[in-house]
């Protein structure tokens, strides 16, 4: 199926419910049992099934992110539980009771996305949505989710249970932010007392916490790790841009190993890399392409004019000879970071140059 969301009815009621939802929630596939068939069900997409739900409900699990089902929440329990594996890749799983009053998130709360699909069903229903999840009620940092809608990544989740305890425990709890965006606090009043928020792992060194959460695109060293993520998740913000300039006709593989080489060199993460930007001469370069795809990173162009209003330290008349653009991967990684300065200005590795940039928040 192409939509993200199953909608499941055993019931009479359940079935008016699940028909009403589909036609008004887009991206909802409905199935109910074939003895409530009305005669319209091939016209407007619906499936019925023969026999108990518990049957199709594997093959749902697979096949959608979210499960909507108008069944109580006992029975549901009962079915779901031989087939879960992990909350990393089960999916949401929402439940209502046969009178619409109550839309509750079952399973997946957070990762998979049940919390707020629940909120969204209940809306569409006139509901009440039911969430236990204690971040949420609290209204507090969702530790599994931080900075999930501003495209972070966890980079080390072993710790995400104990330090998710430590947020709503209200222990001490140090939240070092290095880079990324700055408005990751969703909630209309101030940050929980109990989390302190520092610039940087050195300042945060000096301070007593029971877990910690690090937002920063550098490879931390070992002893940083020791400190902060014995007891830590680790979050990769998108706050790194990579200004690329290459022959035609170069490999995949060698802009690669240089990305990866160099990233490593500046001790920076390749999770944190936001795009790839270039010149657009180099727009269908099938090794810049190969590589963004590879990685799920856009690739953005600038036109020779474009590049030039980049005063560049070091210009060159070759490049300009043969491309009408003074540098290529310098003025680019600026433009499309919006940074002052480079990490790194400019490194020439065989067919390839690359210069890093980090994304100004300003």
């Amino acid at each position: 199926m192409s939509n993200p969301f199953a909608a499941v009815a055993i019931t009479k009621h359940g079935v008016e419910m699940v028909r009403n939802l589909g036609a008004s929630f887009p991206g909802t596939d409905v199935y109910y049992m074939s003895k409530f068939e009305r005669g319209d069900e091939q016209e407007g997409g619906i499936q019925l099934f023969e026999g108990s739900v518990k049957l199709i409900l594997p093959d749902l699990f697979r096949q959608y992110n979210g499960i909507i089902l108008f069944i109580s929440l006992g029975a549901v329990v009962r079915m779901i539980a031989p087939i879960l594996v992990d909350k990393k890749v089960d999916p949401a799983v929402v439940v209502i009771d046969d009178r619409g009053e109550h839309v509750i998130s079952v399973l997946s709360g957070h990762l998979g996305g049940a919390n707020e699909l629940t909120r969204h069903v209940a809306a569409v229903l006139g509901a009440r949505a039911v969430i236990t999840t204690a971040s949420d009620v609290q209204g507090t940092i969702p530790v599994d989710m931080f900075g999930r809608e501003l495209g972070w990544v966890v980079d080390s989740f072993d710790k995400a249970t104990p330090v998710s305890a430590a947020v709503v425990n209200e222990e001490p709890v140090a939240l070092i932010q290095e880079t990324g965006e700055q408005n990751w606090w969703r909630y209309d009043k101030p940050v929980p007392a109990h989390i302190k928020v520092y610039p940087s792992v050195a300042e945060a060194s000096r301070e007593p916490f029971n877990a910690a959460l690090v937002v920063s695109d550098r490879l931390l060293e070992p002893e940083e790790e020791e400190r902060f993520l014995s007891n830590g998740v680790l979050y990769r913000p998108k706050s790194l841009v990579l200004g690329i300039g290459c022959n035609r006709g170069t490999a995949l593989e060698e802009l690669e190993a240089g990305v990866l080489d160099t990233l490593q060199e500046l001790r920076l993460s390749v999770k944190s890399v936001r795009n790839l930007a270039t010149i657009d001469l180099k727009k269908d370069e099938e090794g810049l392409l190969a590589l963004c795809a590879k990685y799920g990173w856009e690739l953005v162009t600038y036109t020779p004019s474009e590049l030039n209003t980049v005063q560049l330290p070091n210009p060159s008349d070759t490049v300009f000879k043969y491309t009408g653009a003074y540098g290529v991967s310098e003025p680019a990684a600026l433009l499309s970071s919006g940074a002052k300065h480079w990490l790194l200005e400019k490194k020439k590795s065989g067919n390839m140059t690359l210069s890093v940039a980090r994304v100004s928040y300003d």
